[in-house]
């Protein structure tokens, strides 16, 4: 008799663990998909907007929760922000087509009158701009060993060859930067913001835009115009190049001097600096740490020569960031050269061309 009542205890413990298995399940299921919220939901899931976590020129974000066990990151978008209703499309058209480890994963949006936000996987360490501080703030305790720099930099180069090649259409995201980097618990790093992107077939060498789309520093010249070369997937490796730099010397790659007094470039130093065999003159102690810098600067500047034609694709750019071989040092990305002419040289020392950035 007692064996009887243990057992059915043991069956009844059994069937609520499994209830719990099923709804827990299906509670990661429901939040795997990009479901439609109303604004009350919002409310609800920030606990009326009561933790934010930043604010944009876009919008500002917000800590939410859907459940006990899921964390979210909802970003509400300002309803007098330029572009706002072709930016919301973007994100939420393209996003819909990704599943890949190193891109963010959208769980939702709303849509709701005048009302809109967008409701993403929460990462808890922020952004990777705020971990390349640390040569002008000094605060070294958001600073990264050089090993786990280089695994967020073939993260990223693995999620943008996934948007350039894994996807039914290639997806060309026109803002990478380290803003637009997100790290999880595990400083695994995930693309975010799709606004500025466009989808075209992946026989499509050639994009059409009527405008420059970006952020000052990372855009590519030929996006700037079409004089140096047609846009394309390339305009993206430019991007992850120049990313790919400012993480070797963590500090922006434009450094503002005193008024009246030239600027210094921070890529072209780096590549001065490797041309004539020297260190990177940044605190390295170790050679095997070492290498990994100069590693990640030599794909740096074979990302940002001036042509689109003379840089690699993601492709191949993962492949030298994984192996382990010496690498062909690139000629100078600061000077323009022509793939077919031969006489057309001249040193570039900024752009000076305007037009409409965004702003972080």
């Amino acid at each position: 008799m007692v064996f009887a009542i243990l057992y059915l205890r043991f069956l009844d413990k059994k069937e609520r663990e499994n209830r719990q298995r099923i709804e827990k399940f299906l509670e990661d299921y429901l939040a795997s998909k990009s479901s439609r919220f109303a604004y009350a939901d919002i409310k609800r899931i920030t606990d009326q907007f009561k933790n934010k976590l930043g604010q944009g020129a876009c919008g500002t974000v917000f800590k939410g929760k859907l459940s006990n066990d899921i964390l979210v990151a909802v970003k509400i978008l300002n309803n007098i922000s330029k572009g706002n209703g072709e930016e919301f499309i973007n994100e939420v058209a393209t996003m819909g087509r990704i599943h890949h480890v190193n891109v963010v994963r959208l769980v939702g949006y709303c849509a709701d009158g005048f009302r809109r936000a967008l409701v993403y996987e929460y990462l808890p360490n922020d952004s990777l701009e705020k971990y390349l501080s640390r040569g002008s703030s000094g605060n070294e305790k958001h600073s990264l060993s050089w090993e786990t720099l280089q695994d967020i930099a073939i993260g990223i180069a693995k999620g943008i060859q996934y948007l350039h090649q894994g996807c039914e259409k290639r997806i060309l995201h026109f803002d990478i930067k380290p803003h637009n980097i997100l790290l999880d618990q595990n400083f695994v790093p995930k693309i975010s913001d799709f606004g500025l992107a466009k989808l075209c077939s992946k026989d499509q060498s050639i994009v059409s835009m009527t405008t420059a789309r970006g952020t000052m520093g990372y855009i590519a010249p030929e996006v700037f115009s079409r004089n140096f070369g047609d846009v394309s997937y390339k305009s993206d490796v430019y991007s992850f190049g120049m990313l790919l730099l400012e993480m070797v010397g963590g500090r922006k790659n434009f450094i503002k001097k005193e008024e009246n007094s030239h600027e210094f470039y921070h890529p072209q130093w780096i590549y001065n600096l490797l041309e004539e065999g020297e260190d990177l003159r940044i605190n390295i102690e170790e050679e095997g740490v070492a290498k990994i810098a100069k590693k990640l600067a030599i794909v740096g500047l074979w990302c940002i020569q001036w042509h689109p034609v003379s840089r690699p694709t993601m492709k191949a750019v993962v492949q030298m960031l994984e192996g382990g071989g010496e690498l062909t040092f690139p000629p100078n990305p600061f000077t323009s050269t022509g793939p077919s002419k031969t006489n057309n040289k001249m040193p570039i020392r900024r752009m000076t061309l305007e037009l409409e950035a965004i702003v972080e």
